[in-house]
């Protein structure tokens, strides 16, 4: 077994505001095919006023990630990082990170993923934003012009 730190982010488009990004880091006991023990998992929340940029998107998943304490290497997906070269994407982080490769990985990225958004959709909830009404306002919009 091996340990990394699964990390997610949603919630990459506007709503009211700004942009409400929560990030998720799991810290997770690995095998190439499975997740065999959660460690920690830590979420935090960000408020862009613009969309958030590559820099903003290293910051939020640092940030995210240094709260925990049992360390391992940073697995995202490339989309998050805007599809950039994962050498280029290592260049721009302090500590190792790289993209998924195995069954494990992609189940560690799901778990974080359900993660930020359960917890994203509960923040939004608690503060008020309907975000179902807003996306569907949003769609009804698009299809109109």
């Amino acid at each position: 077994m091996f340990t990394i730190i699964a990390v997610d982010i949603s919630g990459r488009h506007r709503i009211d505001a700004g942009y409400y990004m929560v990030c998720a880091a799991a810290s997770l006991e690995m095998t190439p095919t499975s997740i065999e023990k959660i460690n920690e998992i830590n979420t935090e929340a960000f408020l862009y006023r613009k969309p958030a940029e590559l820099p903003d998107i290293v910051k939020i998943i640092e940030t995210t990630a240094a709260k925990i304490k049992k360390k391992g290497p940073l697995i995202v997906e490339r989309g998050d990082l805007f599809n950039l070269d994962e050498d280029l994407a290592r260049s721009m982080f302090s500590g190792e990170i790289r993209y998924q490769e195995s069954i494990g990985e992609r189940k560690a990225i799901e778990l974080a993923h359900h993660v930020s958004l359960s917890t994203r959709n509960l923040l939004l909830k608690e503060t008020g934003i309907d975000i179902r009404i807003y996306e569907e306002e949003t769609e009804e919009g698009a299809d109109a012009e």
